[in-house]
């Protein structure tokens, strides 16, 4: 099971951004913080570890809009922190990172090419 919450730093209220179940947050959960720098509002995000051959279902339940982080927490069960990532914008483009190492990144950001 993936737990994914992103909160916006700029307030005080958290969106609820899976509904794939509530849990708090445990010591082997990966968090990690998710930036929207790009000009375009994210509406789908994936995050699969690296091994899984299928992307699943998109974990957001509302788009991030421009400007917008976050902090990320997967709750998978994994004991990895190597994780494929996939991104798409209101717009329809995509775009896909693999192999990230999550734990020593500690964030990602997705900017405009």
């Amino acid at each position: 099971m993936k737990l994914l919450t992103l909160a916006s730093l700029a307030s005080a209220l958290t969106l609820p951004v899976v509904a794939l179940g509530v849990q708090t947050a445990h010591a082997e959960d990966l968090q990690f913080t998710l930036n929207n720098s790009s000009s375009r509002p994210l509406v789908e995000f994936y995050v699969e570890a690296a091994s899984s051959s299928t992307w699943g279902e998109s974990l957001l339940v509302q788009l991030v809009q421009p400007g917008a982080a976050g902090s990320v927490t997967i709750a998978d069960g994994e004991t990895t922190c190597v994780y494929d990532i996939k991104g798409v914008f209101a717009d329809g483009t995509s775009t896909e990172q693999q192999n990230l190492n999550l734990c020593q990144l500690g964030s990602y950001t997705y900017y405009d090419k």
